[in-house]
């Protein structure tokens, strides 16, 4: 009989079968944040997940998505932007773990970013925020927080223009999708 206690990976992140820690990620220097960045947040954001530490998963996703990558990097093929993967953590977090508000965190995190690629970065995080507002739409915004929530339609634009080619209808495949 298996462990209630343990959870399926999530499919949409590499599964690594090795033990990972934050050192995993401090290795890289800010001018080293490319492909095998990419995956190490991944798969980091994997085994965070398996310790069921959602909302740090989260957090390695977000770095996922700050690597540099043009978007024709090989990585990408087997492991998209990880949308979907946002998705799944949103969806399948077990009872009583702490998850937060990725609402909220998104809603400020694309308020706060700096460089680099910050309007990449920026638009991709309120690309998130919709995900979030839609898979969950249990959790609040934050009534205090003084910024203007965008429409689809501008965070299209704004992917269209600073996200990777493609990268648009990723997300809103992945926002039809999501039930």
């Amino acid at each position: 009989m298996p462990d209630s206690s343990e959870i399926n990976d999530i499919p949409y992140l590499p599964s690594p079968d090795r033990n990972m820690n934050w050192r995993d990620l401090n290795r890289f220097k800010a001018d080293d944040r490319g492909s095998e960045f990419y995956e190490t947040c991944l798969e980091y954001g994997q085994v965070l997940w398996r310790k069921k530490l959602p909302a740090r998963a989260i957090l390695c996703l977000d770095r996922a998505w700050g690597a540099d990558l043009t978007g024709d990097e090989p990585i990408l093929e087997s492991w998209p932007l990880p949308y979907q993967a946002l998705v799944y953590i949103l969806q399948n977090a077990p009872p009583g773990v702490f998850l937060g508000n990725p609402r909220v965190h998104f809603q400020h995190y694309a308020d706060r970013l700096g460089e680099p690629r910050l309007e990449q970065r920026k638009w991709r995080s309120w690309a998130c925020w919709a995900i979030s507002c839609q898979a969950r739409p249990d959790f609040p915004g934050d009534p205090n927080h003084d910024v203007a929530e965008p429409t689809l339609q501008k965070i299209t634009q704004k992917l269209d223009a600073h996200g990777h080619p493609s990268e648009t209808d990723l997300w809103h495949s992945i926002l039809q999708s999501i039930s």
